[in-house]
């Protein structure tokens, strides 16, 4: 059987992928300090052209990377707040009557925009909820049975608060399932805290944050990302996390396609922001928690023990065995 060849994508191409986002850190960075981890995997996020779910207790700092992230990029933006009275047309968008021509204009809604910031998404109905899917899957909205086109690049970020439940609708497992990844802020490193007091209390570093790219730079580094090469071991050591979460007793719902097709996806754009254009199996274990574990569900034996999703999930990405060979060296 032939092994396939790898094509490097370009040395260029990668010193590209390296500048654009060495920028958006770098002012992701300046609102959000001592986070560099979270800010990596929002760009991966990004990058992989899926949707982000920020889970995290109330002032850490959720809105302020969305925000940041969408300022850094000279694109269009908007933000949602999500409430129990939110209607689903405040989302997709509405077909008005216009009485001057006596035809009906279609009004877009919330999420006509390269960056979308849906804050405490789980506040809404689920109604509007479901109004998200479309968006989220197939890049469109379909209103009165006609259909828009969203511009790409198309990026979901949603925050939601988990401890609070009161006045909130959980997501529902279709909904999580388009979620690429979630990530939870923390609390910062006493050092970082004590920097955010010396740079936040004068004036907010949002207001003076200036773009760094536009949206035909971040498609052009989409585009390098797609290029980035996946040996046949690390697809098959991907299915085999995947297949794993599917058989193990711990868990009542496992990994689906999808949440496969994602995790691989987030691996590429991982390798490429770190200068390679080749996938490891490093890329894809370091990913398997913050892309799986929202998307599973424990058994009831496994909630009554106290285990977590994601300890569940370590556990079974540990015994899945790694692919002995690797990617052909690009060099």
């Amino acid at each position: 059987m032939s092994t396939p060849t790898h094509v490097p994508s370009g040395g260029a191409d990668l010193e590209t992928v390296a500048r654009v986002t060495a920028g958006i850190r770098h002012n992701v960075e300046k609102v959000i300090e001592g986070k560099s981890d979270v800010v990596f995997s929002t760009l991966v996020v990004l990058l992989a052209e899926g949707h982000l779910l920020i889970e995290d207790v109330p002032g850490v700092g959720k809105t302020q990377l969305a925000k940041a992230l969408a300022r850094s990029i000279d694109c269009s933006v908007r933000r949602i707040q999500f409430t129990p009275d939110l209607l689903p047309s405040d989302v997709t968008g509405v077909a008005v009557f216009n009485q001057n021509t006596r035809e009906f204009e279609f009004r877009p809604g919330g999420v006509f925009a390269n960056i979308v910031v849906g804050d405490e998404i789980n506040r809404a109905s689920p109604k509007t909820q479901s109004a998200l899917l479309e968006c989220m899957e197939e890049q469109q909205v379909t209103v009165d049975n006609v259909t828009y086109q969203l511009e790409s690049p198309f990026m979901v970020i949603a925050t939601q608060n988990p401890i609070e439940m009161e006045g909130t609708y959980a997501l529902p497992e279709a909904q999580r399932d388009r979620f690429m990844a979630r990530v939870s802020v923390g609390y910062p490193p006493a050092a970082a805290e004590i920097s955010m007091l010396a740079s936040h209390t004068g004036a907010n570093p949002l207001d003076d944050l200036e773009p760094v790219t536009d949206a035909a730079e971040i498609r052009k580094i989409i585009g390098i990302v797609k290029q980035v090469y996946v040996a046949d071991a690390v697809r098959q050591y991907t299915v085999a996390i995947a297949s794993a979460t599917r058989v193990n007793g711990q868990l009542a719902l496992g990994a689906s396609p999808r949440a496969t097709l994602h995790l691989l996806r987030a691996a590429k754009a991982s390798a490429a922001l770190q200068g390679r254009d080749y996938v490891l199996p490093d890329d894809v274990r370091a990913l398997a928690v913050p892309v799986l574990a929202h998307r599973l569900l424990p058994s009831a034996a496994a909630a009554m023990n106290g285990l977590s999703v994601a300890d569940i999930l370590t556990g079974v990405v540990s015994g899945v065995p790694v692919p002995p060979s690797l990617p052909p060296s690009p060099r």
